[in-house]
């Protein structure tokens, strides 16, 4: 090859090198600590599985430009689900109970009776009630929310485990001792039947608008997303020889539909408040008086449509059931 070829080839090599997304640990969807709890196992105890919603959220973007280029401050979104009743909670949590001890058994693993299960002296010391179960939650810094979790109907107790939900708040103290009362009466339970126990959370959100990759049912209009959250939701087994597993949903699962209608609720006042100070901090740079970062607030009212909600939950909730189920057959 000519040296001026193989200058060609390089470059061309070196930028579709530089094109090409590598996937590293960071992209990876889930973040999974497999220190051997379902070694061997064939049937496992299903001690909590939670379906937790929230219902207020705030999405706040990086620094943008702002009305005056490169002078604006973070972009907020507050947002607010409305319309979705406790009956249609239930049967979300329902049906993705079904649906993932239903993946289980056509994977070949066994799941326990939860009478037999609930109704063992170890898990006779675990601290429940029939839920459900609100808890003052940490969204991300310096955001915080209310979420509310259901148990399935099949279960007889709903269980917060140890690292189930990070709490915020002094009333989450005495919820976060009695989740770790109820991980040493899982261990326990475990380790004297010899059966791993598994514990599922998932917290669905509703906020995010069309995320890329979401799953889409095809055909019908697309307004809104529906995601088993990143981080929040996550998955660990308690084994027989007392090792733990954790599964972490590094990246939301997500599921694009007509769910919800989306109403801006910023107020007249608020949008004119915002934009004369945007205005104001701009002209501020421009006099070299530096940039007053204020950047924009934004209020969003969501109203979850019947039947269309719990549909595209359910679907999200079994997408989320699909990776977890992957994971527990390949840990045996």
């Amino acid at each position: 090859m000519h040296t001026n070829g193989l200058k060609t080839a390089l470059a061309a090599g070196l930028l579709l090198a530089a094109a090409t997304p590598l996937l590293g640990a960071d992209d990876a969807p889930l973040k999974v600590q497999n220190k051997g709890a379902m070694t061997g196992a064939s049937r496992i105890a299903i001690g909590a599985f939670n379906v937790g919603f929230i219902f207020e959220s705030v999405d706040q973007t990086k620094a943008t430009g702002g009305l005056m280029g490169a002078f604006g401050g973070a972009t907020k979104a507050k947002s607010s689900l409305v319309g979705v009743t406790p009956a249609m909670m239930q049967q979300i949590a329902d049906a993705a109970y079904a649906d993932f001890t239903g993946q289980l058994q056509a994977r070949g693993l066994a799941v326990a009776d939860p009478a037999a299960v609930f109704g063992d002296p170890a898990m006779a010391r675990a601290k429940g009630d029939a839920g459900p179960a609100e808890i003052n939650i940490t969204l991300e810094k310096g955001s915080k929310g209310k979420a509310t979790f259901y148990k399935p109907t099949a279960l007889p107790v709903q269980l917060m485990l140890a690292g189930d939900f990070l709490g915020s708040g002094m009333s989450s103290i005495g919820r976060n001792m009695q989740a770790g009362q109820n991980s040493a009466a899982v261990a326990t339970f475990a380790k004297n039947t010899g059966t791993p126990v598994v514990d599922v959370v998932y917290l669905i959100d509703f906020s995010d608008q069309k995320r890329p990759g979401a799953f889409s049912f095809s055909g019908i209009k697309v307004n809104a997303n529906l995601s088993v959250a990143a981080n929040f939701s996550k998955m660990s087994v308690v084994g027989a020889n007392g090792r733990q597993n954790s599964v972490t949903f590094a990246k939301p699962v997500a599921v694009e539909g007509d769910f919800i209608e989306m109403a801006d609720a910023t107020s007249g006042v608020g949008r004119a408040t915002q934009t004369a100070a945007n205005i104001a901090g701009g002209l501020a740079a421009v006099a070299g008086l530096g940039g007053l970062r204020f950047g924009k607030t934004r209020e969003f009212t969501f109203t979850a449509k019947p039947g269309n909600y719990e549909g595209g939950a359910g679907k999200a909730a079994s997408l989320a059931n699909q990776q977890l189920v992957a994971q527990l057959v390949a840990q045996r």
